[in-house]
């Protein structure tokens, strides 16, 4: 379980940052009093515009960020007080994480494996079935930097789930994929829900959302607009698509600040 309390995360801007973003302000709002709360076995799904929040929200879940107030328990653990617990965890996987390219896949994750203390039995057993569900084995003697950038993902992913985690963080898992590939990693987080992980992602990619979220909370510059259920969300939808219902949100969300 993910447990967000009053969560708030302000970034000091430099002077650069200022005039390229047109403001006065020595800090920035990131993320501006949320709480959220994912629960297991249900797949959680965190929707806003670029720079809304979104990967701040998931960096500080995965201990990369400290939150400025508020807080975060993981599996009951503070990520503060219990960082180092609570990475042992969860899987983080983002887009921004690079991969050793002079490593082959299968060196990788072992690593990986090896740095979350996995015995050599259980790493081999849960590599050949990651490696088998992504279909990984035709490159996994290969150099990562010969790879393409799906075959990269593939392994970002596998790399990220070695140490069957409790809790797993997607933040924009598909983004630039072939639909093969796309196909695979769904397939991975409805096999998260199925085995009673605490799933949350962020995506742009609105039938992915309608495919696979139970619950859903859209964030805009930082505050949340909606949290609850994807049937609550639906019932209430003035528009006939996710996709129109979000941009109507954000749009109602913007003018208001106006």
């Amino acid at each position: 379980m993910i447990e967000i309390n009053e969560l708030t995360k302000e970034f000091r801007l430099n002077k650069q940052q200022r005039k390229k973003m047109a403001t006065y302000a020595a800090d920035i709002k990131a993320v501006n009093d949320i709480s959220l709360t994912c629960q297991p076995g249900r797949i959680f799904s965190l929707l806003g515009p670029n720079g809304a929040g979104k990967t701040t929200t998931l960096r500080m879940i995965a201990t990369i960020l400290k939150p400025s107030s508020g807080s975060i328990r993981v599996s009951g653990m503070d990520t503060q007080k219990d960082a180092k617990k609570v990475r042992a965890r969860i899987g983080f996987l983002t887009g921004t994480t690079g991969l050793y390219h002079r490593l082959t896949p299968d060196e990788l994750v072992t690593y990986f494996g090896r740095l979350n203390g996995m015995d050599d039995s259980t790493l081999e057993r849960r590599k050949q079935d990651l490696f088998h569900t992504l279909e990984i084995f035709s490159f996994s003697g290969k150099r990562i930097g010969e790879l393409s950038s799906g075959m990269k993902q593939k392994v970002s992913i596998a790399r990220t789930m070695i140490h069957d985690p409790e809790v797993v963080v997607f933040d924009e898992p598909t983004a630039g994929l072939d639909v093969i590939t796309a196909e695979h990693i769904i397939e991975l987080i409805r096999q998260c829900k199925e085995d009673g992980k605490t799933v949350i992602f962020s995506s742009h990619i609105m039938s992915e959302v309608d495919l696979l979220c139970d619950d859903l909370a859209i964030i805009y510059e930082g505050r949340i607009l909606y949290n609850g259920t994807m049937e609550a969300f639906r019932s209430q939808m003035q528009n006939g698509s996710l996709t129109k219902e979000f941009i109507r949100i954000v749009n109602e969300a913007k003018n208001l600040a106006r």
